[in-house]
């Protein structure tokens, strides 16, 4: 009866967004169908004079499963409402002339390059009269990422071939040739074999460059420039367009890369390279001398300076990206901002070349900031809230930007910050109808009495003197941190619209509160994380009244998920239910089952085989015995970080003890669950699984 119960529900819901559509129109608390259904704003790319605002809106197709990309337009003269100009593509980007847009899209299956003419009116550009896109790559394999020259005249663009083919066709016809063989098994002879939710194929991305033709076409064949890098360009599997770019004539092309060898799930070892733009030389290594991470090259305006961004700890993903220039006649390299105890996002740099801008995590927000590229100074431009892209041009700042009430917007100021107004509205029906809840930011001594920040939100519909269930959110990383952003997975809105209370805390670990916090972590996952989270929770009691601290589930993701699995055996005596998504059950095996071993290594200190006693101190699975407190297990097939035996192995303790116990499987989701309609059944779910056990209603209602 059960099985037939979810196999109901899952051929249900397409109707059920149907329903949520019209709910939509009304006033309602904030819910996961108003989640799902936002358009995603993302992007920014400001024309060269800084007029319009290109951009891309991710919507949902609910029934087909899966968000569909397009772009807008926007005059930021004349106001108004943003323009479509591509239905179905992204990752826009601005020809030299301010004429153009440049954009992927497929074509006959494949991932091509695509221009829109846009058209003009008595006042400029008229988006609304575009031409009809034209295809301007015919390249047998999907395009993974480009660069437009400073001139337009060419692009740099990457693509996932086998190194030792002489051309695409080459890989393209050796990819058809495996489809074609009847056999299925793959030899491998080192790590990695697989990557994050993909089995390693043999292929690298390596970077190209393309020269436009007289009718504005590239040739099916570009010409190589990372040939002889063992390699990713850009990186996998979230690498972008920042991990390469042209020098300010066009002449030379910088990039980072890894070198895979055979110990490239163990280092951090990226370096900056430069490569002439025709392809004449091989590449050179700029930054050898360090052997911990070097990335995100942005040449100044004059050509004379590369500022980069560089890590000093080997091995380490989680430390500080410190902002570096070097001269690239001596070679000479210094540290823009040693005094910034700030990691800092990937650059850009200012038509003058005086200031440089990059983001970062800063105490419960992430800011955009400006650095002054001499002295180092660094000035906040953009405060509250998260931003989450922007653009530079001829005076004018454009950011993407969040909040934990607000998905992405773009806004618009002046190069200082100054005078910052909306410039978009999408979602502006649906999040006038969707209640949510307040927030409120709180400090209080955690480990060692050292200061520790966390927020609560209030249940939508709150009223004073009454008492309400707690949803207590342990986020993941663990070097990451629940801030004043808006997300897609953990949003804390879609627990409040339930009904529920959320506390989190920023514990030490978190980033945004200096590097010595963001260390401290590593070699005590189980110590002084949880003394936070035990301080916070009685923090948050203490300060505000209308938390039941008698009717509280705690949840966690990834580290968030390891740190379920920890306090099921050491701290459980707070809480009705826990929720563990992708999860680490037990540290032993994880060394041996995840793919990047840099991070196992990092925080435990060495190997499994020569620290074993590391593993252990704080192992989950060495504390099954006094687990009593029933579990909601949520694991992915395609999750490769902390593979899905994590989860099965937790669920089988928990059955095999007697404890009330769910297990929620995604087979085609990775760490993450991204799939429109499996993000309903998720929430869904857990929030099933919360009402269960803590009632589901305030004290006194």
């Amino acid at each position: 009866m059960k099985l037939l119960a979810a196999a109901l529900a899952l051929a249900l819901l397409p109707t059920v967004s149907v329903a949520a559509e019209v709910e939509a129109r009304t006033p309602h608390p904030f819910n996961v169908r108003d989640l799902v259904m936002m358009d995603r704003v993302s992007d920014p790319q400001l024309s060269p004079d800084g007029r319009y605002a290109a951009f891309g809106v991710r919507s949902t197709d609910y029934a087909a499963n899966k968000g569909v990309n397009a772009v807008y337009v926007l005059d930021l003269k004349k106001g108004g409402e943003p323009v479509k100009v591509v239905d179905k593509g992204g990752s826009a980007r601005w020809s030299a002339d301010g004429r153009s847009l440049y954009y992927v899209a497929p074509a006959d299956g494949v991932a091509q390059l695509w221009r829109v003419d846009l058209g003009t009116g008595a006042g400029g550009l008229d988006p609304a009269r575009h031409a009809a896109p034209v295809q301007v790559s015919h390249a047998p394999l999907d395009l993974g990422g480009y660069k437009l020259s400073p001139d337009g005249k060419s692009v740099l663009l990457s693509y996932e071939v086998y190194t030792d083919c002489a051309d695409l066709a080459c890989t393209k016809e050796r990819i058809d040739g495996r489809e074609k063989n009847k056999a299925t098994g793959t030899v491998y002879d080192k790590l990695f074999v697989r990557h994050w939710d993909t089995w390693a194929n043999g292929r690298r991305n390596q970077l190209f460059i393309g020269h436009f033709g007289a009718d504005g076409t590239l040739p099916a064949e570009p010409t190589p420039l990372s040939r002889g890098i063992d390699g990713d360009i850009p990186s996998k599997p979230f690498g972008d367009d920042s991990e390469f770019a042209f020098s300010p004539d066009g002449r030379t092309v910088y990039f980072d890369v890894r070198i895979a060898g055979t110990s490239e799930p163990w280092s951090t070892n990226f370096d900056v390279y430069r490569v002439p733009a025709d392809g004449s030389d091989a590449p050179q290594n700029l930054t050898a001398a360090n052997k911990a991470w070097d990335a995100y090259p942005v040449p100044s305006p004059d050509g004379r300076t590369l500022y980069y961004l560089a890590m000093k700890e080997p091995g380490f993903e989680a430390d500080r990206f410190g902002i570096m220039a070097m001269d690239l006649q001596s070679g000479a390299v210094r540290e823009v901002d040693p005094q910034w105890d700030r990691s800092a996002g990937a650059l850009s740099v200012s038509g003058d070349g005086k200031t440089l801008y990059a983001t970062a995590d800063d105490r419960g927000q992430h800011p955009l900031f400006a650095i002054d590229a001499a002295s180092g100074k660094v000035t906040q431009l953009v405060g509250e809230g998260a931003v989450d892209g922007y653009s530079v041009e001829n005076g004018r700042l454009l950011v993407a930007r969040d909040d934990l009430k607000h998905p992405v917007d773009l806004y618009l100021a002046d190069t200082r910050g100054r005078g910052l107004k909306q410039v978009t509205r999408f979602n502006a029906e649906r999040l006038g109808n969707a209640k949510m809840g307040d927030f409120e930011f709180f400090t209080f001594k955690g480990w060692n009495d050292e200061p520790v920040q966390g927020y609560v939100v209030k249940p939508v519909g709150y009223k004073r003197g009454q008492k309400y269930p707690v949803a207590f959110i342990i986020h993941g990383g663990p070097q990451g941190a629940m801030s004043n952003s808006w997300s897609y997975r953990w949003n804390p809105q879609t627990y409040a619209g339930q009904g529920f209370a959320v506390v989190t805390v920023n514990f030490h670990g978190s980033t945004g509160y200096g590097q010595a916090f963001t260390d401290s972590i590593s070699g005590d996952w189980g110590g002084k994380p949880l003394e936070d989270l035990k301080a916070g929770w009685k923090a948050a009691l203490e300060k505000y009244s209308f938390l039941d601290g008698d009717n509280a589930c705690a949840l966690g993701a990834s580290y968030g998920g390891y740190m379920v699995y920890w306090i099921a055996g050491v701290w459980n005596q707070p809480w009705k239910c826990l929720v563990d998504h992708d999860g680490v059950f037990d540290a032993r095996m994880m060394y041996y089952a995840t793919e990047e071993l840099w991070f196992e290594e990092k925080e435990n200190g060495g190997t499994q085989f020569d620290h074993p006693e590391n593993y252990e101190r704080f192992n989950p699975i060495n504390h099954v015995k006094d687990w009593r407190v029933p579990m909601l297990v949520v694991h992915s097939g395609q999750d490769f970080r902390i593979p899905i035996t994590q989860g099965l192995g937790a669920f089988t303790a928990l059955q095999r003890r007697g404890i009330p116990s769910q297990f929620l499987t995604f087979p085609d989701e990775n760490h993450w669950v991204l799939k429109p309609q499996n993000s309903v059944m998720w929430h869904e779910t857990v929030n099933a699984w919360l009402k269960r056990w803590t009632g589901g209603a305030p004290s006194g209602q």
